[in-house]
């Protein structure tokens, strides 16, 4: 289901994030965790840089899905990074939209909820020009048909999704498409 966000909700949704983050912070300093604080500020800032890739992409869509994820009641929670990608792809938008909203979907169903499960996602560019969006799903599932079942189908005509490695506790597949402008 996708959430239409007023702007009201997204500076809502924002500013409680970075209340959290800044109470991180102020906790930590009056524990007198000064090396904490410093990495926790690393993490904010690697993670600015991530949004601002993932902005840079010219897949509003999919990145609006991405940054918005946790921000609802899912069994999971997201982490996505944008590795070495020096030019986004319109055209994926939909695509990656469409498919990527269908998965959580799944996850929703298939999750354990009291689990403790995290979704990360890799986004990069290889040498032959592909975009590859690579998924590393660690948790307890209670119902893996849903999943595999989902995986197994082909996204379109010319993709499928590469299932790497599947274990009792983590699922690594990807998605490789080619940006035809």
């Amino acid at each position: 289901m996708e959430k239409n966000w007023t702007t009201v909700e997204i500076l809502g949704h924002s500013r409680h994030d970075w209340l959290n983050k800044i109470q991180l912070i102020k906790g930590n300093l009056e524990l007198n965790k000064t090396e904490r604080v410093k990495a926790i500020i690393d993490e904010i800032i690697i993670d600015a840089q991530h949004e601002a890739r993932l902005s840079n992409l010219k897949m509003s869509r999919f990145g609006e899905l991405l940054m918005t994820a946790n921000w609802g009641s899912r069994p999971f929670r997201l982490e996505f990074e944008v590795i070495e990608l020096l030019k986004g792809c319109a055209p994926l938008d939909g695509t990656m939209h469409h498919w990527t909203s269908q998965l959580f979907s799944v996850l929703d169903a298939a999750l354990d909820m009291f689990g403790e499960n995290v979704l990360s996602v890799s986004i990069f560019e290889n040498m032959a020009g592909y975009i590859r969006f690579s998924f590393e799903l660690q948790g307890m599932l209670k119902d893996e048909s849903q999943l595999q079942e989902f995986l197994n189908k082909p996204i379109d005509d010319h993709t499928s999704v590469e299932i790497e490695e599947i274990t009792d506790s983590e699922w690594v597949f990807s998605v490789e498409l080619k940006c035809d402008k």
